[in-house]
C-alpha cells in the first residue's frame, strides 16, 4: 500500500462525522452478539483492503454490524462475504474462498473492495446527510487507485454510490443510467457493472446466484483487459 493510501486509511479509521453512526458501531462492538463475545469488535469505519494497483473495484453498502464492524475488513465474517469472496477466488481474483478475519491469509489481485458508507448504520439503512458526509472518503481511497477500469456496484445503493463518486470527480452521465443486474454504463472514464448485493436476502431465496455473479466478475476481467479464467 503506498504511504498516501495509508495516510487515508489512518485518518479514515479515527472519523467520527456521524453521530448516529458512531453510537451505532460503538453500541454493537461492546454489547455484541454472542457467538462472539470473546472476540474484540473493530467498532471504527472500515476503511477498502485489495490491491492497489486494481483495475477492479467492488462498491457495497456499508460494513455489517456483526461482520466488517467486527472483523475490520470489508465483507469479512458475514454470510455476503462468505458469498462474495467465494466468487473472487473462482474468477481469479482472491486467493483463497473465505475470509474470517483481518490476518487469515487472504489476498486480492487487481480487484480492491471498498463501501459507500464506512460506518456499520441501523438497520443497514444510513441516511442521506450520513451518505454524503462519507463520499469524500471513497473518492479520497480511488484517488490513490490508478488503475482503476471497473466499478462493479453491489446493489442499488452501489450504483447510485458510483454516479455520485463521479459526479464528484465532474462527471454526470446524461441520461443517467439505471441500476439492473448486469447493467452496463460507461461514467467518468469507468466501466459501471450492477451485480445485485450479495446478501442473505438475495442469495438465500435465488436472486442472486453463484453462476449469476461469477458472469459479472467475468465480464468485469473482460472489461479491464485481464485475462480470463
Amino acid at each position: 500500500m503506498s504511504g498516501a493510501l495509508a495516510a487515508v486509511e489512518a485518518e479514515l479509521i479515527g472519523c467520527r462525522r456521524c453521530p448516529r453512526l458512531v453510537a451505532w458501531r460503538e453500541q454493537v462492538a461492546e454489547e455484541k452478539r454472542a457467538a462472539f463475545r470473546d472476540e474484540t469488535y473493530w467498532g471504527r469505519p472500515v476503511p477498502g483492503l485489495g490491491d492497489p494497483g486494481a483495475r477492479l473495484v467492488l462498491l457495497g453498502l456499508a460494513p455489517a454490524a456483526h461482520g466488517a464492524n467486527r472483523t475490520g475488513r470489508m465483507f469479512t465474517g458475514d454470510r455476503s462475504g462468505d458469498f462474495l469472496f467465494a466468487a473472487l477466488h473462482r474468477t481469479g481474483f482472491a486467493n483463497q474462498p473465505t475470509s474470517t478475519h483481518r490476518d487469515d491469509g487472504l489476498e486480492l489481485t487487481d480487484a480492491w473492495i471498498t463501501a459507500a458508507v464506512r460506518c456499520a448504520p441501523p438497520a443497514n439503512k444510513p441516511l442521506p446527510a450520513e451518505r454524503d458526509r462519507c463520499l469524500p472518503w471513497t473518492l479520497a481511497e480511488l484517488e490513490h487507485l490508478p488503475n482503476v477500469a471497473v466499478v462493479v456496484c453491489l446493489g442499488a445503493f452501489g450504483w447510485d454510490a458510483a454516479l455520485r463518486l463521479a459526479a464528484a470527480k465532474g462527471v454526470k452521465a446524461r441520461p443517467r443510467p439505471k441500476f439492473g443486474h448486469g447493467a452496463e454504463a460507461i461514467v467518468g472514464g469507468w466501466s459501471l457493472l450492477g451485480c445485485f448485493h450479495p446478501s442473505q436476502q438475495n442469495t438465500f431465496t435465488g436472486v442472486l446466484t453463484e453462476e449469476m455473479i461469477d458472469t459479472v466478475l467475468a465480464r468485469a476481467r473482460q472489461l479491464a483487459d485481464l485475462p480470463q479464467i
